[in-house]
């Protein structure tokens, strides 16, 4: 299991606004590009969107599902990977102060990624979700005007 936070320099209002937008995934996800909706209201419970995934020279159609959204407190994805399987994806968005805290908890479901999880797994995992994270900070603190 790979669990890393960060902390966001603007309310969590601001930090669910981004997370609210579909079309923003791309920009903060590691990976992605070109996310767009596919079904339903983004993120309601059973919507998705779609989505590129480049590995190297290759580009791949991923798609995550919003299993869990209990606002202001908790968005649960699964990602779809192909033959990698699925991933539960969870963010905790607490209050911090006027900051947030965000905590984002990653595993595989089922699939391929999920017979072979293991420590170096979670090592780029880790690796993966420093960066997501400042990604996600510094779209959020863009968007969102400081407080004065």
């Amino acid at each position: 299991m790979a669990v890393r936070h960060h902390l966001v320099d603007r309310p969590p209002a601001a930090v669910w606004a981004v997370l609210e937008d579909g079309a923003l995934y791309g920009e903060w996800v590691v990976g992605t590009s070109d996310s767009r909706p596919e079904q339903g209201d983004w993120p309601q419970t059973g919507s998705s969107i779609t989505y590129h995934v480049h590995v190297g020279p290759k580009r791949f159609t991923g798609r995550t599902v919003v299993r869990r959204i209990d606002r202001p407190g908790a968005l649960e994805l699964e990602a779809e990977g192909g033959p990698w399987g699925t991933a539960r994806i969870a963010f905790d968005i607490r209050p911090w102060g006027e900051r947030t805290l965000v905590i984002v908890d990653e595993h595989p479901l089922r699939g391929l990624g999920g017979t072979l999880h293991n420590p170096l797994v979670d090592t780029l995992f880790q690796l993966r979700h420093r960066t997501m994270l400042a990604r996600l900070a510094r779209l959020v603190e863009r968007v969102t005007p400081a407080e004065r």
